[in-house]
């Protein structure tokens, strides 16, 4: 993962030129004006008042914000992968993803719990989260155990992975990163210490909330590996097919799965303020269309070549996230303190490279 300059910087997704600011979130904006309206109307239809409304509206207007601080990160981590792309699987990924992101992570993947969870039929899922919203919300919680493994094992895989790169040859925090890179030539050095940090978490949970943390971890950590593998597989065929093409159906397969690990917290955590899928749908589908956006004008600028801490500070923010959701079957945080710390992490890391840029004569 050898750090250079980008390849689209200049030319943008498919070859188009970087636009103004404000047109890459125009969809983004398109999007929030409906959401919120949509929002509005389902507070007055389930609550018959004013004040009822516009809670409802701003649950919404929260759950957009929560939603981009905690993926923020998520964009920085796509345009990486993005920049590499071919401009076809460039424009599937911010079309086909953007579908997959807001109807398949937001609604399906909700319902697909309480389905499996409780053993019920989707029609009755979407049934029960319609009138029965407590109990929905019930049964969501009762299923963040595995989901917190899974998710924070995939999470972390994602980012040691980045750190334990021999190629790589810009380090933002020193000490670390040398030392780091150093041993990423001993084969499976991240699996390792991803599986005795699972190891060490599963000692805090008694007898069957230890097995589920254990066995929904490894299954996040066999979803990485095979994703890996699949993606290498597909990939190395369309080279044959094609040559030159990189990044194509495994890395918006990587993609997808990536995005779906972001979701978990998010989806999660946006229970706390509402049990209602559909308030929670439309709020976390505004924020997930920024964050679209965003990944759009960081490929399109090549922002992640021009500021070089910046992806640094976006992987430790997964790892960070990736330790929070292992922590948060012993000890309830936040969500604020979640997306607070991950955008604190950017920020410094965006403020850093800035430092160097100047030092350096290159901002």
């Amino acid at each position: 993962m050898t750090q250079g300059s980008n390849p689209l910087s200049g030319s943008g997704i498919g070859g188009r030129a970087p636009r103004p600011t404000v047109q890459y979130f125009t969809w983004a904006f398109i999007v929030t004006v409906l959401g919120l309206a949509l929002g509005a109307f389902l507070g007055w239809e389930s609550t018959g008042t004013v004040g009822g409304t516009l809670s409802v509206f701003f649950i919404c207007a929260v759950l957009a914000v929560l939603e981009i601080s905690l993926s923020f990160d998520n964009a920085i981590v796509n345009a990486n992968k993005l920049k590499d792309m071919t401009p076809v699987w460039q424009r599937r990924f911010l079309t086909w993803g953007i579908i997959i992101a807001v109807f398949g992570m937001r609604i399906i993947f909700p319902l697909l719990i309480v389905v499996i969870a409780a053993k019920i039929g989707p029609w009755q899922a979407m049934v029960l989260a319609a009138t029965q919203p407590d109990e929905y919300s019930r049964i969501m919680h009762d299923a963040h155990l595995p989901i917190a493994a899974f998710g924070g094992t995939f999470l972390m895989m994602v980012g040691l992975s980045f750190f334990f790169d021999h190629e790589k040859d810009v380090h933002w925090v020193k000490w670390l990163e040398d030392k780091m890179q150093r041993y990423a030539t001993i084969r499976g050095i991240e699996v390792a210490v991803v599986l005795v940090t699972v190891l060490i978490f599963s000692r805090f949970l008694e007898g069957a909330e230890s097995q589920v943390f254990f066995s929904s971890a490894i299954w996040g950590l066999l979803t990485f590996l095979l994703v890996e593998v699949l993606g290498g597989l597909l990939d190395s065929s369309q080279q044959t097919l094609q040559a030159g093409a990189k990044g194509g159906l495994g890395a918006f397969l990587y993609l997808e799965v990536l995005d779906a690990s972001f979701s978990f917290d998010g989806v999660i955590g946006a229970f706390a303020l509402t049990h209602n899928l559909f308030v929670i749908a439309i709020g976390l589908g505004i924020g997930a269309m920024y964050v679209r956006s965003m990944t759009i004008m960081l490929v399109d600028r090549g922002t992640l070549a021009e500021y070089r801490f910046l992806e640094h500070g976006a992987f430790y923010a997964i790892i960070a996230l990736s330790v929070i959701m292992f922590v948060q079957p012993l000890v309830h945080i936040p969500e604020v303190i979640t997306g607070l710390g991950g955008a604190t992490l950017i920020g410094i890391s965006f403020w850093s490279s800035i430092r160097w840029n100047r030092h350096n004569h290159k901002a």
